[in-house]
């Protein structure tokens, strides 16, 4: 993992962007010590977005099997009525 200050980062823009994109590795920016930012390639982030999406739903559908393990289900005939489709 490599860190440029912002100042330096925005000195060489096009060599940041290029190593976070060639590297495959993120670049932290920092400001006053402190990350701030990160360069990443575009394609790893979107594979990130993919992956933290999928765990969202796996951990929706864990809370879902969980309910109703605990508080069983409703019947589709209750539900046609609570909805006015009957």
């Amino acid at each position: 993992m490599r860190e440029l200050t912002v100042t330096d980062a925005r000195a060489r823009l096009a060599d940041v962007v290029d190593a976070a994109r060639v590297g495959h590795a993120p670049i932290y920016l920092t400001r006053r010590g402190r990350r701030v930012a990160a360069v990443i390639d575009a394609d790893d982030l979107d594979r990130l977005i993919e992956a933290a999406e999928d765990l969202a739903d796996i951990e929706a559908a864990q809370a879902a099997r969980a309910e109703i393990a605990h508080e069983g289900t409703i019947p589709w005939d209750q539900v046609k009525a609570d909805l006015g489709l009957l």
